[in-house]
């Protein structure tokens, strides 16, 4: 349940919010371009908006429609944080999954510091003694 005043929407965010989002929320920033193949390329999405109707957070689902879907971009614009906002994101998206993915889909992210908590209090798990690793091409 969000917080008056807020609405959640499905879909992504516009992508002039998409990167505003990331970038105010201390993800890293991406070009239009990376945004907007991010946006293309995800099997769902979800932004909430204020009484403005400014998107103020939003989370995104990467997936082969079989059985692995990684959750990416959860963020929260600094002034709407401590409201629920994350937490109604993820639970949308981790709702969405299970109601259109087949028994046995395996879902995974990348926890950074400031959502462990978050994460965990959904019941996500460390996945150790896996690392999880990156490959940037520059």
């Amino acid at each position: 349940m969000l917080s008056d005043g807020y609405r959640l929407v499905v879909g992504p965010p516009p992508l002039d919010d998409y990167l505003r989002l990331r970038r105010d929320s201390g993800l890293s920033p991406k070009t239009a371009e990376q945004g907007a193949g991010a946006i293309a390329g995800s099997w769902s999405a979800v932004h909430v908006v204020d009484g403005r109707d400014v998107p103020v957070a939003m989370g995104r689902t990467i997936g082969d429609g079989g059985w692995y879907f990684h959750i990416a971009d959860i963020a929260t614009d600094p002034d709407h944080q401590r409201r629920g906002l994350g937490r109604a994101v993820v639970e949308w998206l981790v709702t969405d999954i299970r109601s259109r993915a087949p028994e046995g889909a395996y879902i995974t992210l990348v926890g950074d510091p400031p959502g462990q908590r978050l994460y965990r209090s959904l019941g996500f798990e460390d996945v150790a003694p896996s690392l999880g690793m990156a490959l940037p091409l520059r």
